[in-house]
């Protein structure tokens, strides 16, 4: 295993406002690092301010949003998009456009994050950027036809960041620093992604980079 931790790292969350975005914040916070929390609305993210976070006001698939954000922090070390949700059922013929508009915010979200805060993840000595997709990728069924395929654009869109991140460090001649993660569930327990992401800057990123990971996972790497 190898330094640095998260403790001192300043990390974004975006679109935190769930159940898996607490817990993340509170791992993060225990670790010792400071937590950007957005959410859409003061009312949803007064839960995260109790975790330590600061919080703010934003729309995680706003590639306006973010960049503002970006502006604002300067330095950042981790970039974590949350924004998720299901929406699926009734075969193929069931899967409807208020469906997949419902589900596309989770892809702009990874788009707008990655996409504003590119400069500073490859500027910081540990940047890391983390996604949240599904094991459904895998294997789509018919009912979750739309979830699936935005899974999909997601992770390819991650693995794009990682290719980028590699490529930036080529052609610099420096070590790679960065890496572009994608997480992998079956069904999304709050606390595996938590002590996952807490474990992002304990590990080379050599190791990270344009890795998909299944949760749970062993972080102790050795």
């Amino acid at each position: 295993m190898t330094e640095p931790t998260a403790s001192g790292r300043v990390i974004v969350l975006a679109g935190a406002t769930s159940a898996a975005g607490l817990a993340v914040s509170g791992a993060l916070r225990e670790a010792g690092a400071r937590v950007i929390a957005t959410g859409r609305t003061a009312e949803r993210l007064a839960a995260l301010d109790a975790t330590g976070a600061e919080t703010v006001v934003a729309d995680a698939s706003s590639l306006d949003d973010m960049t503002a954000l970006a502006a604002r922090l300067g330095a950042v070390d981790g970039v974590i998009p949350l924004v998720g949700g299901w929406r699926g059922g009734g075969g193929l013929a069931g899967q409807s456009d208020d469906d997949l508009a419902a589900l596309l915010p989770a892809f702009g979200a990874i788009r707008a994050t990655s996409h504003a805060f590119d400069q500073a993840l490859r500027a910081s000595d540990a940047g890391r950027f983390a996604t949240v997709s599904s094991t459904a990728v895998a294997r789509p069924l018919a009912g979750g036809a739309n979830y699936a395929a935005m899974k999909a654009a997601g992770e390819a869109w991650t693995r794009a960041v990682a290719h980028g991140f590699a490529k930036s460090a080529r052609d610099s001649g420096e070590p790679l620093r960065a890496a572009s993660v994608v997480f992998r569930a079956r069904t999304l327990q709050p606390a595996d992604l938590a002590a996952a992401i807490a474990a992002l800057w304990n590990h080379d990123p050599a190791d990270l980079n344009d890795r998909t990971i299944d949760l749970p996972w062993v972080t102790d790497l050795g």
